[in-house]
């Protein structure tokens, strides 16, 4: 540990994931900081500032001195999981922030680790250990508390939040501070969209012509057109939902796949494994009824 010397270096991407904080806090944070000094060290990996973006914002404009501890990864992505378990363990976040984090973590782990989808057993580093054996979706279904089904769409939604990111960061922001509203279904859907769509949706958020959401019990107005049959109404609005209502169908094929196989083991009195299935399947529909 030692007395910072250097230009510390800030990585945007890195930074992203060390939200700022709102004005009230960010004041408290300061006036602690004047009067006490910065007594936590900010951490560095190779003069990259890892944690303490809002304490190292403070000590540079009031000139206070800090000091750095370095870690050292072997990789960025190494780096990426670091940030997020550390995030995930301090804050109270948003169930779009949680996702989006979780949906990072799970695509940093899978370039770690290989298309092979398995642990490395030998990674150098005690802090990934704690996940186990097995492949990705279920080391970190098991570390979050969730369903293999739930880390995998968290996927998808990350990789549509970066997409946005690269064409606004500050629409990207919004999303994920609630400011802009979209449903993590329509962000899952965009992560195999075309990239013209996720822009298109992108610079329609930017402009505010963004509508995320029709109003529940919302009149369609009828179509003056062909006998005032709102067929165009039915088909946009049946065309808003599929997203939800594919969720929803694949919840059910695969409920009706297990079922027999559930069915035979309650039977026979070999039911211990029955409660996580159903806990399972019950956590899908929470959020997909959440969602909708």
């Amino acid at each position: 540990m030692s007395e910072s010397t250097f230009e510390i270096i800030i990585d945007e991407e890195f930074r992203f994931l060390l939200p700022q904080l709102d004005e009230e806090t960010f004041r408290l944070l300061e006036e602690n900081i004047l009067e006490y000094g910065c007594r936590d060290p900010l951490v560095l990996w190779d003069g990259v500032l890892i944690d303490g973006y809002n304490r190292y914002r403070i000590c540079k404009h009031h000139n206070i001195p800090f000091r750095t501890v370095n870690m050292e990864f072997d990789s960025r992505e190494e780096v990426l999981i670091w940030i997020i378990s550390n995030q995930v363990s301090r804050r109270n976040l948003t169930p779009i922030q949680l996702s989006h984090f979780r949906g990072l973590h799970f695509n940093a782990d899978k370039k770690l680790h290989g298309s092979s989808d398995r642990f490395c057993a030998s990674s150098p580093k005690a802090h990934f250990e704690p996940l186990g054996a097995g492949s990705t979706a279920t080391r970190l279904a098991e570390h979050y508390k969730v369903s293999r089904e739930t880390i995998k769409r968290n996927a998808k939604l990350a990789e549509t939040l970066t997409a946005i990111g690269e064409i606004s960061p500050d629409i990207k922001r919004k999303i994920l501070h609630g400011e802009i509203q979209i449903s993590k279904s329509r962000l899952e859907a965009l992560s195999s969209a075309p990239k013209e769509e996720i822009e298109a949706v992108a610079l329609e958020m930017e402009a505010g012509e963004f509508i995320g959401r029709a109003p529940r019990n919302s009149k369609q107005p009828k179509d003056s057109v062909g006998g005032g049959s709102g067929a165009g109404n039915s088909g946009a609005a049946l065309d808003s939902a599929l997203p939800e209502i594919r969720r929803l169908s694949t919840i059910i094929s695969d409920f009706a796949a297990d079922f027999n196989t559930m069915f035979l083991k309650l039977n026979s009195g070999d039911s211990a494994e029955l409660k996580p299935v159903l806990r399972a399947y019950i956590d899908k529909l929470e959020e997909l009824y959440r969602d909708i």
